[in-house]
């Protein structure tokens, strides 16, 4: 039986093997989503390698650390904040609107196509990240952009959201960085929200095409709600600073090593 692969994957490694990455990966994509976001670039490379197909791959991460960005919106629901003048609530809907659109998407995109995608699609979550703060603080500086940008920004994130759902919260953060002069602190409990809406109509709309694996989720989902707990927790004694670093070095080196097994 340890020799069984998962049911809806390819028999890569051992179910035993795949057990303890998915658990691991669930654990450490959870924390890094409450702390500053880039969970999925762990639990999308770990589902991959679990042997679920690539699209399959991203429904299933997506609804794996769903929990966990509830959880982690729980967490830290007193320290909301609107987002460069707009409301939560006006967010929230916009977000959900545009990851329903973005779930269509991903379920008729080929394996091939998306496969092909997502190493440039994380290279450009990570270069946004590293450096949007810098480049934010240099835009409002020479010009005043209009008050409906946010909302036009977080319908093309809830999108993404929707659709690959990689590093979607880091690029909240460096979105609204460009527009709102918020600390990594302070975006972060808005940002877990963010991503809890996006999720959420996505999860619905995998759940009712039958597009994820419930062999991989599960463990990633069980795992992912423990993380995401307490990266929400843990997030509040760390750094900024440190915070950005850490991201960054993570994104980077799971970036590097997509493009390197293509």
């Amino acid at each position: 039986m340890c020799n069984t692969p998962l049911p809806g994957t390819f028999d890569i490694v051992s179910l035993w093997e795949s057990l303890i990455l998915l658990l691991a990966a669930g654990f450490v994509g959870g924390a890094m989503n409450a702390a500053g976001g880039g969970g999925s670039f762990v639990t999308l490379p770990a589902m991959i390698t679990a042997g679920v197909h690539p699209v399959v791959a991203n429904a299933s991460s997506s609804v794996a650390l769903f929990p966990g960005s509830v959880a982690s919106a729980t967490a830290a629901r007193r320290d909301l904040a609107p987002i460069a003048g707009a409301s939560l609530r006006m967010l929230v809907a916009i977000t959900a609107g545009g990851g329903l659109i973005g779930a269509a998407l991903l379920v008729n995109t080929p394996s091939a196509v998306f496969g092909a995608v997502v190493p440039w699609l994380l290279l450009f979550a990570t270069v946004t990240f590293a450096v949007g703060r810098s480049v934010g603080k240099a835009l409002r500086s020479r010009l005043t952009l209009p008050a409906h940008t946010v909302l036009v920004s977080q319908f093309v994130l809830g999108v993404y959201g929707g659709y690959i759902g990689g590093a979607v919260g880091i690029l909240m953060m460096a979105t609204w960085s460009l527009l709102s002069t918020a600390d990594l602190h302070e975006l972060n409990p808005a940002k877990n929200l963010m991503v809890g809406a996006a999720r959420a109509i996505a999860v619905l709309f995998f759940v009712a095409t039958s597009s994820i694996s419930w062999a991989a989720t599960i463990p990633v989902l069980l795992a992912g709600v423990a993380g995401g707990w307490v990266g929400a927790r843990g997030a509040r004694r760390v750094s900024s600073s440190v915070l950005r670093t850490g991201i960054i070095t993570v994104m980077a080196a799971i970036t590097t090593a997509f493009f390197l097994n293509r």
